[in-house]
């Protein structure tokens, strides 16, 4: 039996990209998907409408569209598909940035391969040997490098991305509900990260090909690096009691609302 693959697409202000990102599904990735999740994080543009009609130009493909009932953050809309995923039944979990930087046939060989197989995680890599940047900054390039050593040297597991818009997950991983405590906003990569080391995740890291053009970041600099050195000199202190922390919003649900199936 073919595993139950989800392809979980988070969106936000991407209107322009996400029909381009819904296209790259007509292509040889479509073969491993069994639903595509779209998860909506209270965008104030037309990014449901987009999806919506990009979506319905897809032939054969099971679809969902779900929009959060609240602003939860990119975090948050990973704890709302990780919640979906697992209500489901589904074994592996794909996620795709709606912000179309990332390419999903990047992929692909890996999973004709086999190469997820034993693995928690197979994760794509801006920064590893054989990937492609395209429009990248060499401010931000070198940046991302210095992050990268730190929470390598941190966490003594290496490190060659610390969350891009392409990743693969064995769902039964986060069985345990450790993910819900993890920050809601932008860091909630750098929680995972450093969960999967503490706790001896199976982990790989692919190269891909990663471009900018038309996209809107959501990142303010000096706030992130200034978090992320905060939440990483935590778990040097303390790496049980860091773990043990709940960082998510409080009072949040993570609840969402179906907007459209196939």
């Amino acid at each position: 039996m073919a595993e139950r693959l989800l392809l979980f697409i988070p969106a936000y202000r991407c209107e322009a990209q996400l029909p381009r990102v819904i296209a790259q599904l007509d292509g040889p990735m479509a073969e491993w998907v069994t639903e595509l999740l779209v998860v909506d994080n209270q965008s104030p543009d037309g990014t449901v409408a987009a999806a919506r009609a990009a979506l319905g130009a897809l032939d054969g493909l099971r679809w969902t569209i779900l929009r959060n009932d609240a602003n939860y953050g990119l975090g948050g809309s990973h704890k709302v598909a990780i919640a979906y995923g697992l209500e489901h039944g589904f074994e592996t979990l794909v996620v795709l940035h709606g912000d179309d930087q990332a390419r999903v046939d990047d992929l692909v060989p890996l999973l004709r391969a086999g190469a997820h197989g034993g693995l928690d995680a197979l994760l794509g890599a801006r920064f590893a040997r054989g990937a492609t940047l395209q429009g990248y900054s060499r401010v931000r390039t070198v940046g991302n490098h210095v992050y990268n050593a730190l929470f390598s040297l941190a966490s003594r597991r290496r490190f060659f991305d610390l969350g891009s818009g392409l990743n693969l997950f064995r769902l039964e991983a986060f069985a345990d509900g450790a993910h819900r405590r993890f920050a809601d906003d932008l860091t909630f990569n750098y929680h995972l990260c450093l969960h999967m080391a503490a706790r001896g995740w199976r982990i790989r890291f692919f190269p891909i090909l990663w471009r900018e053009t038309d996209q809107r970041s959501n990142v303010k600099l000096a706030e992130q690096g200034r978090r992320t050195f905060g939440l990483l000199g935590r778990f040097v202190r303390d790496r049980e009691a860091f773990l043990a922390t709940d960082f998510s919003t409080p009072g949040a649900a993570y609840t969402a609302h179906v907007v459209a199936r196939s």
